[in-house]
């Protein structure tokens, strides 16, 4: 599998990588073939990433496939009573990279298994443009910007009804970014904060999505992050936002590995 030069924002760079180059993983944007697993508190996560040919020489792609949540009874510590041994959720992600620019574009679909006040099960894919942005001193940052779409399994209509199957119930926008602080060439901390809102729908979507009378969120998401050799790093995540403080929000430890 042809691996591919990582975004740094600096110059245009087009040249594909012989297939025992290793990419810098600490770059949100490079595309690499990788496996990954955490521990976290709502139990197991996996994760394979597969870095594929665009027939662009200029372009570089992968997907992401994520299970979240495997025995969250049996091996996660959060005290939830909608935690089972059952997957938690779902997450698939496609990124394009631009070479000689330093774009990308995201698709990012998240399936949630756990029901909230408009849905029993809810899906939500988003498209999205990234930038990465000349690096200032140990600062990198890539600003994002895209739109969505929900998708609810039994939604909950205005009149309190229920639509059975699946159905289209709203369209959000979201704005955010991805940024990176370089502490030592092993260590570095990520930091993420993403706002989302929703735009169209249903009365019930667009007033309750995100909580009870809540139609936007903050959210936020931390990481420190050790390289242990350059194909293999440890990562600590922090996910919360503006209604679930840092200590109450999704923690876990991941490992990862480049091949």
């Amino acid at each position: 599998m042809k691996k591919y030069l990582p975004i740094l924002g600096l110059l245009p760079l087009i040249s594909v990588a012989a297939d025992d180059d290793v990419q810098d993983m600490s770059d949100p944007l490079a595309i690499y073939t990788q496996v990954g697993a955490g521990v976290t508190d709502k139990g197991i996560n996996l994760k394979i990433g597969q870095a594929y040919d665009t027939g662009d020489a200029t372009t570089a792609a992968m997907n992401i496939i994520e299970v979240k949540g495997v025995l969250g009874d049996s091996l996660g510590w959060r005290s939830d009573a909608r935690t089972t041994d059952s997957i938690d959720s779902f997450r698939f992600r496609n990124f394009t990279t631009k070479l000689t620019n330093g774009t990308a574009t995201q698709i990012d679909a998240n399936y949630n298994l756990n029901g909230n006040l408009v849905a029993e099960e809810n899906m939500d894919v988003s498209y999205s443009f990234i930038k990465a942005l000349a690096p200032m001193g140990a600062f990198t940052f890539y600003p994002l910007a895209g739109v969505g779409v929900s998708v609810g399994e039994n939604a909950i209509e205005d009149d309190g009804s229920i639509d059975s199957g699946f159905s289209t119930m709203g369209v959000y926008g979201l704005i955010g970014m991805y940024s990176k602080i370089k502490i030592t060439d092993k260590i570095w901390l990520n930091y993420n904060p993403f706002w989302l809102s929703t735009i169209a729908g249903s009365d019930n979507y667009k007033d309750n999505y995100y909580g009870y009378d809540e139609s936007n969120i903050l959210t936020h998401e931390f990481a420190i992050s050790y390289q242990i050799n350059p194909r293999m790093n440890l990562r600590y995540f922090a996910n919360w936002n503006e209604n679930v403080d840092f200590f109450d929000g999704d923690q876990r430890i991941e490992f990862n590995y480049q091949l």
